[in-house]
């Protein structure tokens, strides 16, 4: 009898430990190739939108950043980091570098894409949208696949736009297949000529729009790689005293004085990356959740900045827009 109460005793005993051991929490790799200040508005909406789904940070679930400030030699060494660290999920928020860099790491941990203006299947990221069949899932914004719409929408608010000046950082294989194969064609359809200015560091956007107003541009194109966002402030700035209408590839060029911004939603976006999450916490696996693409589009027109370059834009231009900044 003694040793049936002492079993119970020792039993309840460890039921008790293992209820007072802290519980496990899952930890989310956050790998960008941007500043932490150039991010923020980014890993903010997901941050939010994982919590609308349970998830809060510190409480339960943790968040690995890791940011390459705009270097992206550096994000191989950083994925490597977050693999280290065992991460659960590796959310990839930047382009084709950040994803392969994500991809050499590891072959087994989850990665998520959010939101990356590229072809993950040309890319050889995924085996296909409907099939990724690896450790690679997430959402895809077709960046550089709206570039004619993009200059459809510049000509629509400067109707005597015919030269357009588009900057692009040659370290980057998506800008390069964006002015080289994409908008050459979008521009031919649509009566304009782009030219194609590099800049290669953050010291060499006052001498291309030097150049670019020397060649008498009249229109803006501008993609979104890390080198471009980070000084998106800067490019808005030249942009203005130059009074060249532009159009650009991520909002946060509108927000720092650009003139228009076409392309994924990306609250939308970024809502699905937490859905991803979440999947794969829940036991997913990454190979059978398809990968998006975007279901929601946005135009945004700073109404300020077209004053300020002496541009009138038509009601009908104005009504289409999803957002307008005044």
């Amino acid at each position: 009898m003694r040793s049936i109460v002492v079993a119970v005793m020792l039993l309840a005993m460890a039921i008790i430990a293992q209820a007072q051991q802290p519980k496990k929490i899952p930890r989310i790799g956050y790998l960008s190739s941007n500043d932490p200040a150039t991010e923020s508005n980014r890993a903010e909406r997901i941050r939010l939108a994982l919590r609308e789904r349970g998830y809060i940070e510190r409480q339960n679930v943790a968040i690995e950043y890791r940011y390459a400030g705009g270097k992206i030699d550096r994000l191989p060494e950083l994925a490597a980091e977050l693999v280290r660290l065992k991460v659960d999920i590796i959310v990839v928020a930047t382009g084709a570098v950040g994803i392969r860099a994500a991809k050499d790491a590891t072959k087994t941990i989850p990665i998520v894409m959010a939101g990356p203006g590229l072809d993950p299947v040309a890319q050889g990221f995924v085996e296909s949208l409907a099939r990724p069949g690896g450790n690679i899932t997430g959402i895809t914004n077709l960046g550089p696949e709206l570039a004619g719409k993009r200059l459809e929408l510049l000509k629509d608010a400067a109707a005597k736009v015919a030269r357009v000046a588009a900057l692009y950082d040659p370290a980057s294989q998506q800008a390069l297949y964006e002015m080289k194969e994409l908008l050459p064609v979008s521009a031919r359809g649509l009566g304009l000529t782009v030219r194609s200015w590099e800049v290669g560091d953050t010291n060499g956007f006052e001498e291309a729009f030097a150049a670019l107003n020397k060649d008498r541009a009249d229109g803006l194109y501008v993609p979104v790689v890390p080198l471009m966002l980070s000084n998106r402030k800067r490019i808005a700035g030249l942009a203005l005293k130059s009074r060249l209408p532009g159009i650009y590839g991520r909002p946060e060029f509108v927000d720092a004085g650009g003139l228009m911004y076409y392309g994924a939603d990306l609250k939308d976006s970024y809502r699905r990356v937490a859905y991803y999450v979440d999947k794969i916490l829940k036991g997913a696996k990454p190979a059978n959740l398809s990968v998006e693409q975007p279901k929601k589009f946005e135009l945004v027109i700073n109404l300020k900045a077209a004053k300020q370059i002496g541009l009138t834009l038509s009601p009908d231009l104005l009504a289409r827009a999803d957002k307008v900044i005044k």
